[in-house]
């Protein structure tokens, strides 16, 4: 499985203190190289946004899944503080 960005959490991620920013991606990094790194999400609910979250202290990651053959992609839509990352 490998991990892409979409250009929403790249300005997510620049906008965040630098510490923070690290500690996400290489949380984010850490659950990719687990066996099954989705038992560490929880699906998300009506599907507005994305597949599947993240919690990483007080930011969530959100992502989508795609399943292209033996390829699986991780693609990561918005890092948002827990307070603002439900908001639509």
């Amino acid at each position: 499985m490998r991990l892409a960005y979409s250009f929403t959490a790249l300005r997510d991620l620049s906008r965040l203190p630098k510490n923070i920013a690290r500690r996400i991606t290489d949380k984010m990094e850490w659950f990719l190289s687990q066996e099954e790194p989705l038992s560490f999400a929880k699906p998300m609910k009506g599907n507005k946004f994305g597949d599947y979250r993240f919690r990483i202290g007080n930011y969530r990651v959100i992502v989508d899944i795609d399943h292209d053959g033996s390829v699986q992609v991780l693609f990561v839509l918005s890092i948002k503080h827990r307070k603002e990352v439900y908001r639509f």
